[in-house]
């Protein structure tokens, strides 16, 4: 009698845990990400390390257009097909985030921006808002271009840019224009700068060249287009600062040695915490 108790209490305590682990699991959401090409790896990469993180549902529609054209002005602005899609899924409802690009800024920095969020509105009243803010071009530059306007590092001048001209110049406007609803950030520009300096400091557990193809580089061009490594560690930024995943138990395998879930995870918990989700 004894031992068949001893099995249905440890039965019960699996169906215990499997209902426990069955009601933590994450639904997804219905998203909509428009931008450039410097946010465009991030998009392409986020259903794969939301499905392999275990969440159910998660939707998104991208729409994407080169270089500055693909700003919230220009998209605003623009007449042609990817205007028309992004107020078509707009118009649908049921969109739960809207996904945009920083700068570069216009004079008047929240352009496009107040438009776009002002139509999201009209048929998604509780869609949430993030930009994602993006890396600065040309890292063959960065540390004279730091040292030319005054910072010690890359990483304060990065810092100052989030800070002064992406939260208090754009994020703070469109929070006081729109204060009921959740906008946010994702500083994925630290991808590219935080594996950009393990690369200077050679400690990175992969042999991967500054400039190269896209599958075995940090960058594909000068000018700082990600290859697979950063865009990968911005992918699971991404995928921390909209589902709040602990990437220090996530499993995602990336293809490299070096681990960029941690990456990922360190640049995140350095976000400042007003700006998160």
């Amino acid at each position: 009698m004894k031992r068949i108790n001893a099995i249905l209490l440890c039965t019960t305590i699996l169906l215990s845990a499997c209902k426990k682990e069955e009601a933590e699991e994450i639904k997804g959401y219905n998203m909509l990400l428009m931008g450039h090409s410097f946010f465009k790896p991030y998009a392409d990469r986020l259903e794969e390390v939301a499905s392999q993180a275990g969440i159910v549902n998660h939707n998104q529609t991208r729409i994407f257009r080169g270089g500055a054209q693909g700003t919230a002005d220009s998209l605003w602005n623009w007449t042609g097909y990817q205007n028309a899609l992004i107020k078509e899924t707009l118009d649908n409802g049921n969109v739960d985030i809207f996904g945009m690009v920083s700068g570069p800024l216009q004079v008047n920095p929240t352009d496009g921006y107040i438009e776009w969020i002002d139509y999201a509105l009209q048929n998604n009243p509780d869609i949430k808002v993030f930009i994602s803010i993006g890396q600065p071009d040309f890292p063959n530059d960065w540390e004279q271009t730091a040292q030319d306007n005054g910072f010690s590092s890359v990483q304060e001048g990065y810092e100052y840019y989030i800070n002064e001209t992406i939260h208090k110049t754009l994020i703070d406007s469109l929070r006081a224009k729109f204060p009921t609803t959740n906008i946010f950030t994702i500083p994925t520009g630290k991808a590219g700068v935080e594996l950009w300096q393990m690369h200077q400091d050679d400690l990175l557990l992969d042999s991967v060249p500054f400039i190269g193809p896209f599958e075995s580089s940090l960058f594909t061009d000068t000018k700082g287009h990600q290859g697979k490594m950063t865009a990968y560690t911005g992918a699971l930024m991404w995928l921390k600062g909209l589902y709040n995943i602990d990437l220090t138990r996530n499993d995602f395998e990336t293809g490299f040695n070096t681990d960029l879930n941690k990456v990922a995870e360190d640049a995140m918990n350095s976000h400042d915490s007003n700006y998160n989700k």
